[in-house]
């Protein structure tokens, strides 16, 4: 069975401060459009609501538009801009450089299904 969704017609919206998660839901694929806006960084906006010092979310990703900063829990420090892919595994903290908005696509799965949902 072929199965297709609009990424533009999401099934979930998660809003957060200063940014949004998108998800589209398909049989083996749980597929995520993040948008975060100047200003953002993980342990402000989204920790509060997972309630974990780091995002413990595994990531494969592709940066469509602006930059972000990705540090890891031992310290390894990383600069993604628009038309990176990326592997990030969980154990980190993120924040958008800059002043453009960062749109993130991520294939992993774990983002569409679990991030900035309430985990307690």
């Amino acid at each position: 069975m072929i199965e297709a969704k609009m990424v533009g017609k999401p099934d979930e919206r998660r809003d957060f401060p200063r940014g949004h998660l998108e998800a589209v839901h398909l049989t083996g694929l749980d597929f995520a459009v993040a948008t975060f806006d100047p200003g953002w960084r993980w342990t402000e906006s989204v920790a509060p609501i997972m309630g974990t010092e780091h995002c413990q979310v595994h990531h494969n990703g592709y940066v469509v538009q602006g930059r972000i900063r990705i540090r890891m829990e031992d310290g390894e420090e990383a600069e993604l801009e628009a038309g990176e892919a990326f592997v990030v595994p969980p154990g980190h903290d993120a924040w958008v450089v800059g002043d453009e908005q960062c749109v993130i696509y991520d294939f992993a799965g774990g983002m569409a299904k679990d991030y900035a949902k309430s985990q307690g």
